[in-house]
């Protein structure tokens, strides 16, 4: 299940149409499943209330997927991950390298 609904995603990328709610579905499902692969744990069985940093994580995530679609843009500036996210697993991870 996913801590962040499409509603709150649509509000997030400011899309008012239903055109796209697959597609971001999908990368909404994706950059959770992204995100907790790098937390090492799920994030639902860790928590009773989602922290609001991982969810902001899933969003941002999800957005940069939804608006750069490609593996390779020609002429910009790339990042793997939005500004603030490898942060927020850093802190919240639970395994370290000693």
């Amino acid at each position: 299940m996913a801590i962040v609904d499409l509603a709150d995603m649509k509000a997030h990328l400011n899309i008012t149409d239903d055109n796209d709610d697959s597609l971001i579905s999908g990368k909404l499902d994706a950059a959770q499943a992204a995100l907790e692969q790098q937390l090492g744990y799920v994030i639902e069985d860790e928590f009773d209330d989602v922290p609001a940093d991982l969810a902001e994580a899933v969003r941002q995530l999800a957005a940069h997927w939804y608006e750069n679609r490609e593996a390779s843009v020609v002429g910009v500036s790339v990042h793997l991950l939005p500004l603030g996210v490898r942060e927020i697993i850093r802190e919240r991870r639970n395994y370290s390298w000693s």
